[in-house]
């Protein structure tokens, strides 16, 4: 049939917006996609004009001799023409009656949903993480930094030793500590911290020092086995505890715990063995940004002439430890892979005004047994 039946014709109109049917009458007005279906509705109000080229037959109905028809696009509204007259003369003059709207794939819709997740979790970790970290870490009460650091410590010792029931052994040789004790006496003479540095060895081979909230800072048996004088030590111990004064350690470790607490809801492994090595490798191999380094360096530089001590010893030890291990990535050199060692080092020796006219922190015999705390 392709003529316009003659009589009036009724149709069940949902708007999409209400929960009732909305009995309405039907005016067609020409033809092809130039042409409109009118629906006129009861009580006088504004007729609805739907474009025969933007119809769509709503597929899988279960009534043979009706159809259900949409517009392209979103639009909730439905409209159910029971008449089979109508409904085969819309058939015949809507050219996009069957036409099927351009949706993505599953795959496609997988991808893009997948995709928006993976964005929100990066914005989180990356973006969201560290500015709620670097906002609690300016206040963070003292004794809950400190409790932070003493936790921290413990992961550690326990993620370095040789077994799951083994932490690392914290060397305690009385000759040993009392040296250390005498270099951090020289040094905290001329440091402003709003705690005490609670200064450890491990007896561990990696090349290493660093910080941890609340005032801890770590030394390994590689470092000391490596430095040619207790200078070269001194000056390293003093750039760890301009990473306290600035509180790094304390923004490192917050960020590396929210972004294991978000990963670790995604993917099952919350407060598991492998949050508590990731943790102890971000803050073992902490990089921080170059203006953090660069703020640690002045800071020893400062602490070091306040203390008649030279600077020029640790840009020897940095290029030292570069030109014996390269670049080579891991843990084990990690110090010699920081960034700009060459130009931390010119800096260093810039910035000595003791030169050799100064007192050693420590004497040749305390050295040795400092060397020998392990033991």
């Amino acid at each position: 049939m392709t003529d316009t039946p003659q009589t009036r014709i009724f149709a069940d109109y949902m708007d999409g917006e209400s929960a009732r049917l909305i009995r309405v009458s039907l005016r067609v007005e020409g033809k092809a996609a130039t042409g409109a279906l009118w629906l006129e509705l009861p009580d006088g109000k504004t007729p609805v004009r739907w474009a025969l080229g933007e119809l769509r037959r709503v597929p899988d109905q279960a009534e043979a001799n009706s159809i259900m028809l949409r517009r392209a696009g979103d639009d909730p509204a439905r409209l159910k023409v029971s008449d089979h007259d109508m409904a085969t003369y819309l058939a015949s003059i809507c050219p996009n009656i069957s036409r099927r709207d351009k949706t993505p794939s599953l795959w496609r819709r997988l991808t893009i949903l997948t995709s928006a997740a993976v964005a929100s979790v990066a914005l989180i970790v990356f973006v969201l993480v560290p500015v709620l970290a670097d906002q609690l870490a300016l206040i963070l009460p003292t004794k809950g930094e400190q409790a932070l650091g003493d936790a921290t410590y413990q992961q550690i010792r326990q993620a370095l030793g040789k077994d799951a029931n083994t932490a690392a052994w914290e060397c305690n040789n009385p000759a040993g500590i009392a040296a250390l004790n005498k270099m951090m006496t020289r040094l905290q003479v001329g440091s402003n911290l709003p705690y005490n540095i609670r200064l450890h060895v491990l007896d561990h081979k990696m090349v290493n020092a660093f910080a941890l909230p609340g005032g801890h800072i770590v030394l390994f048996r590689g470092l000391l086995k490596d430095a040619k004088n207790p200078e070269e030590v001194a000056g390293v111990i003093g750039h760890e505890m301009g990473h306290v004064e600035s509180r790094d350690p304390t923004r490192l470790a917050l960020r590396s715990a929210g972004s294991i607490g978000v990963l670790g809801l995604m993917f099952g492994d919350f407060a598991g063995g492998a949050a508590v090595l990731f943790l102890t490798e971000q803050l073992i191999s902490a990089q921080y940004s170059q203006g953090a380094e660069a703020r640690a360096d002045v800071y020893s530089q400062n602490l070091l002439a306040a203390t008649a001590l030279p600077s020029a010893p640790m840009g020897d030890f940095f290029l030292r430890l570069k030109s014996k291990y390269g670049d080579t990535t891991g843990l084990a050199s990690h110090m010699a892979s920081h960034p700009d060692l060459k130009g931390r080092a010119d800096k260093a020796r810039a910035a000595d005004t003791v030169g050799d006219t100064f007192v050693p922190v420590l004497n040749a015999r305390e050295w040795r047994d400092l060397q020998a705390v392990c033991k």
